[in-house]
């Protein structure tokens, strides 16, 4: 059994490393960095190419990115959205994504596969985004070139330690399965705990629209990145944008005396949550987040505003080298 594994690890290793790569990229979790650090190792000791190594790890990813990019393209926020639903780094959510993706620019591709959420959520974000296929792809090319190279030159400069897997073969692999399982399980539960603590008193859209007729007055922020404005350049009637980034610089725009309503586009409100949170530890005692956010008030046919000419307006450039 031991002399098998060993065999097939060295025999296969680099189908094994684009596969595990491959797998990882397109969003399931189970993590690629340890295939590449072990891949690394037998590198080291001259039992594969690491040029064979890196070239199957830099495809795999390309392949990924590529689906994901084109499947951006296409959908748009809806994406964005379910990968947001059913990610196992819930406190990454798209938002945060798009936050980083203002602060750095389309150039932050090149580090996104060494920032949990974010490795996954660029590539379609760069499609929803319009960013020039050429562009992408050449910066996907370095992004993964750099993120494999790192694992592979882990495990060369490890391969002492990690040789010893070779000798203790099956338990290895057995070790390995085992500590995947934690692995999930350990996010799920964070993913668990994150959605507990959003939870919160919520308004109904039906109950905000009424509040909006009989004249109550109530402040309606809309708290979506100016990226997510800007690919849905519509929203509920009177609302202040206020991304979640600028919230603590603007409180004293905001009267205490009037019921605060907060939305978002996040799966699980999570954005409009957590501005709410932040708002009563300012002493704000009337918000409330609305269920199911801007979707939710649009699905019940309610009345938005909207701009034809709305752009995605970023401090940094976000879609330099965007097609028009």
């Amino acid at each position: 059994m031991q002399a098998h594994f060993i065999y097939l690890l060295e025999s296969y290793c680099v189908l094994i490393v684009f596969v595990s790569v491959l797998i990882d990229q397109l969003g399931i979790p189970i993590p690629a960095v340890p295939v590449l650090i072990v891949a690394g190792s037998l590198a080291a000791h001259g039992k594969v190419s690491g040029v064979e190594l890196l070239t199957a790890a830099v495809v795999a990813t390309l392949i990924a990115d590529g689906l994901w990019f084109l499947v951006g393209r296409i959908y748009g926020m809806r994406v964005l959205k379910t990968l947001c639903r059913i990610s196992l780094e819930p406190d990454s959510c798209v938002s945060q994504t798009q936050n980083r993706f203002e602060r750095w620019g389309v150039n932050s591709i090149v580090i996104a596969k060494f920032i949990p959420g974010l490795a996954t959520i660029a590539p379609p974000l760069a499609g929803a985004l319009h960013v020039t296929w050429r562009r992408f792809m050449g910066l996907s090319v370095l992004g993964s070139a750099l993120w494999a190279g790192v694992g592979l030159g882990l495990g060369m400069a490890f391969n002492g330690p990690i040789a010893e897997l070779e000798r203790i073969g099956g338990i290895a692999a057995t070790g390995f399965g085992i500590a995947l399982v934690l692995y999930i399980a350990y996010k799920w539960r964070e993913r668990h705990r994150f959605l507990a603590e959003l939870r919160m008193a919520r308004i109904s859209v039906d109950e905000l629209y009424e509040l909006m007729g009989a004249n109550l007055d109530p402040l309606i922020l809309d708290v979506r990145t100016h990226t997510a404005r800007g690919l849905e350049p519509h929203w509920i009637p009177s609302a202040i944008h206020a991304p979640v980034e600028e919230i603590e610089q603007r409180l004293q725009e905001f009267s205490r005396d009037r019921e605060i309503i907060v939305y978002c586009t996040c799966p699980n409100e999570a954005s409009a949550a957590r501005v709410a949170k932040q708002l009563m530890k300012h002493g704000f005692t009337r918000v409330r987040p609305l269920h199911g956010g801007l979707d939710a008030w649009i699905a019940a046919g309610y009345p938005v505003d909207t701009h034809a000419s709305a752009r995605i307006d970023t401090p940094n450039d976000t879609l330099a080298g965007a097609v028009p």
